[in-house]
């Protein structure tokens, strides 16, 4: 989805903005633009097609002035990607920047056109511009226009306006598209995410769907859509600039990638108790839910719902509960069966996916219990739901998610314990091993990761390949699925992940001697059906790469190439053979150009269906 930077203040806003939007530039990259307010009371804006570098270049020679503005990076959703359709969009003295969908964008346009205003673009923002501006002639101020203007759309948005009417003030409102709010020493700041402003400030207050908040010289305040005030409070924000930097790294996705034992520890620190209880600081569900629970939800889209079916198989095995996996997008169309004895829980790295919210409020709704595993504090999904754990995993900036994945299965696992504890499924004895085995995993994504530059020398070899083939069996499956994903999205290789057993049920017809199959073979009692497996891509001249958890001469008499990662229990084996499958999609995308931290066509978070 896009982006969205916002200042008002005292310092030159043009900086403020372009460095935020540069920090945001992983959400919307086919167009960026900037408006700011000057001395004279008059708002310039400055627009460019491609990447934020353009419009960087562009302010080099046509700079513009100001203490108040907004800027925007976007990904295209309504009219293809030009000059012309970026953001800022204009009616007359009225400026606008926005994130979402309007969906009844044409009814208010054939409106707006028969009141004689005139568009210039294929955007639906524009439309919030003129209506804006249609209810400042009557309104006269700013703060009522937008209101009103807003009561008049369907859809989703997070929105900036500013206007040459009313100097120094800047409107900011949200429903169904994140927004934060940065507070300094006589300044404001707003942004789509937090990295973009946490350089400023770390006093954050983030907005909740159907709010206004309204910035001036004056101060701060906090409306609801029909003017009513409201009192919010703001969070300090742990995450250090650093964070979310590079770090000498060449690729964000790398430096992510390399973060795994970090982020990992630090998603397990202080929830494991000497008692072996599990302490979940925000869980918020009481151990007569999870008694009570006859059913389990895991919801999600993309890389956190095959974290989800990872669950799926330790969840059942611990807790006897029965788990059903869910596409997000899929899920509220369905008519899932849900009652009090339901848990839904909801894997979102941002906690604003559009459709892991939707599916929220579908459970909700038929009143079932709502559980939240996310990375954001405080962010939608969390606050709607009736408890939450929080992953540790800090910013993920590339848009290929790698470390949220590992800490999303972490708080997953330490879920499934502390679940089964509660159940009595689980003894002291047998929770204890779990737990001294998950604190061994950073030492041993450590190790794993020592595995780089054999991975290079693979990816050197495999980089032409036009198709790729992943197998796995068990909970290795979803970790074929999570690979081959990786692969497809930032190397733009066609890629599927297969169940092991399955091949012969299809993708079988596809090996020759140019299909490369991973093949994850872990130490566990289907090893032999995995070695039969390979055998049968041998027989018809596919080329191996067998990654393991310990040397076997089959395997290397089968394999092209064999990676071995570290031995754990079977059911913590994906946080390790998931760094390998990381590591490859990212160094094939490095030997073939294309761009890693912000893959084509597609942006970190989805936050509209």
């Amino acid at each position: 989805m896009c982006g969205i930077v916002g200042y008002t203040g005292i310092q030159n806003a043009s900086d403020i903005i372009i460095d935020g939007l540069r920090r945001l530039e992983y959400r919307g990259y086919d167009s960026a633009g900037i408006a700011t307010l000057n001395a004279q009371k008059k708002i310039e804006i400055r627009r460019a097609e491609g990447k934020l570098t353009k419009l960087e270049k562009i302010l080099r020679t046509e700079p513009v002035e100001g203490c108040c503005g907004i800027g925007h990076t976007r990904w295209a959703t309504h009219g293809r990607p030009s000059e012309t359709n970026a953001h800022p969009h204009r009616s007359d003295g009225i400026v606008v920047v926005h994130n979402g969908i309007i969906e009844n964008y044409l009814d208010l346009k054939n409106e707006l056109q028969k009141s004689g205003y005139q568009f210039s673009s294929e955007t639906d923002t524009e439309i919030i511009a003129h209506l804006i501006h249609c209810h400042y002639q009557q309104a006269g101020n700013l703060e009522s226009a937008v209101r009103l203007a807003l009561q008049e759309v369907r859809g989703s948005y997070a929105i900036g306006v500013i206007c040459e009417y009313e100097p120094g003030v800047m409107i900011s409102a949200r429903l169904g598209s994140p927004l934060v709010v940065g507070q300094g020493e006589g300044e404001y700041f707003v942004a789509s995410d937090i990295p973009a402003i946490l350089r400023y400030t770390k006093e954050m207050i983030f907005l909740e769907d159907g709010e206004m908040a309204v910035f001036s010289p004056s101060g701060m305040r906090f409306t609801t859509l029909d003017g009513q005030l409201i009192e919010k409070q703001s969070k300090t924000i742990t995450w250090t600039l650093q964070m979310a930097e590079k770090g000498g790294y060449k690729h964000f996705m790398l430096k992510e990638i390399f973060e795994q034992p970090r982020a990992v520890t630090d998603t397990l620190t202080g929830r494991i108790q000497e008692s072996c209880s599990i302490y979940l600081e925000d869980l918020q569900l009481s151990k007569e839910i999870f008694k009570a629970l006859n059913k389990i939800y895991i919801v999600a889209c993309g890389t956190s719902w095959h974290a989800g079916m990872v669950a799926k198989y330790f969840f059942e095995k611990i807790c006897r509960i029965p788990v059903e996996i869910d596409i997000a997008s899929e899920f509220r169309y369905r008519n899932p069966i849900i009652d009090e004895s339901t848990l839904t829980l909801l894997i979102s790295q941002s906690g604003e996916t559009a459709d892991t919210l939707a599916a929220l409020r579908e459970a909700k709704g038929q009143g079932g219990k709502t559980l939240a595993i996310c990375n954001v504090v405080d962010s939608t999904i969390p606050r709607e739901s009736d408890g939450v754990i929080y992953t540790h995993a800090g910013p993920e900036i590339g848009v290929a998610s790698t470390k949220a994945f590992t800490t999303q299965l972490i708080a997953l696992y330490l879920l499934s314990l502390h679940a089964a504890l509660c159940r009595g499924n689980l003894s002291a004895g047998d929770c204890a091993r779990f737990a001294e085995e998950l604190i061994k995993l950073p030492r041993k994504i450590e190790s794993t990761l020592e595995l780089d530059p054999q991975i290079q020398e693979i990816a050197k070899k495999f980089k032409d390949s036009t198709d790729f083939l992943y197998l796995g069996r068990g909970n290795q499956f979803p970790i074929a699925l999570e690979g081959a994903l990786k692969l497809k999205e930032i190397s733009y290789i066609h890629a599927e992940g297969y169940p092991a057993g399955e091949m012969k049920h299809g993708p079988i017809a596809l090996i020759d001697e140019q299909m490369p199959v991973m093949m994850i073979a872990t130490r566990n009692d289907i090893f032999e059906k995995s070695l039969s497996n390979m055998e049968e891509v041998k027989a018809r001249g596919g080329m191996i790469i067998a990654l393991t958890d310990k040397p076997d001469e089959e395997l290397d008499k089968r394999a092209d190439a064999v990676l071995v990662v570290p031995e754990t229990l079977d059911e913590f084996m994906p946080i390790l053979t998931v760094v390998p499958l990381q590591l490859l999609a990212y160094h094939i995308a490095v030997l073939k150009g294309t761009d890693v931290d912000q893959p084509r066509n597609l942006a970190k978070s989805v936050t509209v269906e």
